[in-house]
């Protein structure tokens, strides 16, 4: 055999194979295959991103509280612009010759910036001005017009619970694919929390163009254009005319409401004051007005029912009824005496009120004696062998009731609070150098407690439970999904027995409803027919005057509405936080108010500048 000639073929016929393999792939490309004629004819194609338009937002009722509107961006591929009328250009636009030759300065400068690809040259015409440009389009080669959609508002409201959509960072566009340069995202609040359902999924049309710019129709009649599809629309729990009122209510008030349906979880209405009309941050005028919004000192954009964080105050005596009652230092029929305070100690002051005290009376009255000799004996139990045991048990029950923590709702930037801790405390005065009257504060709400009104909305949700919460949240439905997050079912137990919830609702409820005289606190907030049950709270404020508390339910039985308010240096619990609970209940559970003019004066209070002093309650 001859070795040299059966090489020889081998290699002949891998050659004539592979050159085959060549002719054929090439014949596939030029006659075949368009998509490499597309590519190779970019200069000819004009490829148009299709935006899909983001899913609408609906209240509890139905109502459209986040909406689109059209919108243009003027796009300009460089390499394609010929000489033009600068003047005309500018005027169409609606703009000056400056700003045009500010816009080809700012784009020749930008990292972005290539003569080859699409720019964005002006964004966000109105549809006018992009009327008048589109009918001269011709006269201006190299520069095409990218439809996009806008946010729209139609109630004007809940401008830091919805959040708002800007341009995509590039550190974003390096960690997600799916987003390139110039497309928007969800930057906040809402939007941010549930982008990928509300975005939507973008499509791409492909036009061919003649040599002056004007579209000649669709490449292959549309074979390679993808369609885009709309974002997912969404359900969420809010109810429009509660949060319109709400907002009206905290007008030149620093504070925040939050209002939850207790047998659900579903927040009914979330009010931060300052608030902020959300059309502000939509449209050309957007970054300025985001400015003016960051520099206020009031800090509008600072969402104080997530991220502020305040003593809970004489609410916080209610945990420590149930807490003593659960540990067995406290029977409800146990009285105490007060004589204008807690006279242990450092000592703590009371106001003025009958004595001697049961449970449920001084729940009525918000008697800070009566908590402090409960507090000092749940830490003086003599079932724990110290104090700082004591204490450890005793935070184990605080954080039942979602303090110290996140509750994991679906709105952004939750605040853990602060929960006292033996830990902090050997910190503090240093191990074994502390005990039960060193923590006194605690009994009333003060020291170290730090808590969010979402939190306290959420303990209020517990109240009308009778020891049970379901994580606050916003979101009741999405478009083409099977139900909400499970974690938004999970029924949460506290970590004290249901019965002991009685003298304390009792209690609650005697503080709005007892008779005159009989030293009812927050009688301010009873409307006839809806057993309110509530508690006032005056947190200390070392920078200025006390913080105005309030958080009660109603009605007492088969609780509809659980509410927190707080009014920032509003003083004494019952003078703005219990009325303003009181209106929002009335109007969700009755759709009226049947206090104009006590709503009249509560929209027309100005306390920012304001300074009040009176004793605490």
């Amino acid at each position: 055999m001859d070795v040299s000639f059966d090489r020889k073929f081998v290699i002949s016929s891998i050659i004539v194979a592979a050159v085959a393999a060549i002719l054929f792939r090439l014949f596939f490309i030029q006659v075949l295959d368009n998509s490499y004629k597309i590519t190779a004819s970019n200069n000819v194609f004009h490829y148009v991103t299709q935006y899909p338009a983001r899913g609408l937002i609906y209240s509890r009722k139905g109502e459209v509280l986040v909406s689109n509107q059209a919108a243009y961006d003027l796009m300009i591929v460089k390499r394609q612009v010929t000489a033009f009328d600068t003047v005309e250009f500018a005027k169409l636009l609606n703009i000056t010759k400056e700003q045009v030759l500010d816009n080809f300065r700012a784009m020749k400068r930008s990292p972005y910036f290539s003569a080859y690809k699409q720019y964005p040259f002006i964004k966000q015409i109105s549809a006018k001005d992009y009327a008048r440009f589109q009918e001269k389009m011709f006269l201006f080669p190299g520069f095409y017009v990218q439809t996009r959609t806008l946010r729209d508002y139609p109630f004007h409201i809940a401008g830091g619970l919805f959040g708002y959509v800007g341009e995509v960072e590039e550190r974003i566009i390096e960690k997600k694919p799916y987003y390139k340069r110039g497309d928007y995202i969800g930057i906040n609040g809402l939007e941010k929390i549930y982008e990928e359902e509300l975005r939507g999924q973008k499509g791409v049309t492909i036009y061919m163009v003649d040599v002056h710019n004007q579209i000649k129709g669709n490449y292959a009649d549309g074979k390679f254009d993808s369609l885009a599809v709309a974002g997912k629309s969404m359900t969420i729990s809010i109810d429009a005319e509660l949060q319109a009122l709400g907002e009206k209510l905290m007008v030149n008030k620093l504070g925040s409401i939050v209002a939850i349906e207790p047998s659900t979880g579903e927040i009914l209405a979330l009010i931060s004051s300052p608030s902020y009309d959300p059309s502000l941050l939509v449209g050309r005028e957007r970054t300025v007005n985001f400015k003016a919004l960051q520099s206020d000192s009031l800090k509008p954009l600072f969402n104080r029912a997530s991220m502020a964080m305040y003593p809970p105050g004489s609410t916080f005596k209610l945990i420590n009824g149930l807490i003593g009652l659960q540990d067995g230092v406290l029977r409800p029929e146990i009285r105490y005496a007060c004589h204008g305070g807690y006279p242990y100690g450092r000592g703590v002051a009371c106001h003025e009120h009958g004595s001697p005290l049961d449970l449920v009376h001084a729940v009525e009255n918000s008697c800070n004696a009566y908590f402090c000799y409960v507090f000092r004996n749940i830490m003086e139990n003599p079932k724990f062998g110290s104090v700082p045991e004591a204490l450890a048990s005793w935070r184990r029950y605080v954080l039942s009731f979602g303090f110290g923590k996140r509750l994991g709702s679906d709105i952004a930037n939750e605040l853990n609070g602060i929960v006292a801790s033996p830990e902090l405390y050997n910190r503090i005065h240093g191990k074994n150098y502390w005990k039960a009257l060193t923590i006194i504060s605690l009994a009333i709400g003060q020291g170290e407690l730090g808590v969010t009104p979402l939190q306290m909305a959420n303990m209020t949700a517990i109240m009308a439970n009778r020891g049970f919460y379901y994580t606050p949240h916003l979101v009741r439905s999405i478009q083409g999904v099977n139900g909400i997050d499970e974690k938004f079912k999970v029924k949460h137990q506290v970590l004290i027995d249901s019965s002991f919830f009685r003298p304390i609702v009792e209690g609650m409820y005697l503080a709005v409803n007892g008779a005159p005289g009989s030293g009812a606190t927050a009688r301010r907030a009873a409307v006839p027919g809806l057993d309110i049950c509530g508690k006032t709270g005056t947190a200390q404020n070392p920078h200025g005057e006390d913080h105005s508390i309030f958080i009660a339910f109603a009605p007492k039985d088969n609780p509809k509405i659980a509410i927190a308010v707080y009014v920032e240096n509003g003083g004494f619990g019952a003078t703005y936080a219990a009325p303003i609970a009181s209106m929002m209940i009335e109007k969700y559970l009755k759709d009226t108010v049947s206090r104009p003019d006590y709503e009249k004066f509560l929209i027309e209070a100005n306390l920012l500048n304001s300074k009040r002093s009176g004793k605490k309650k």
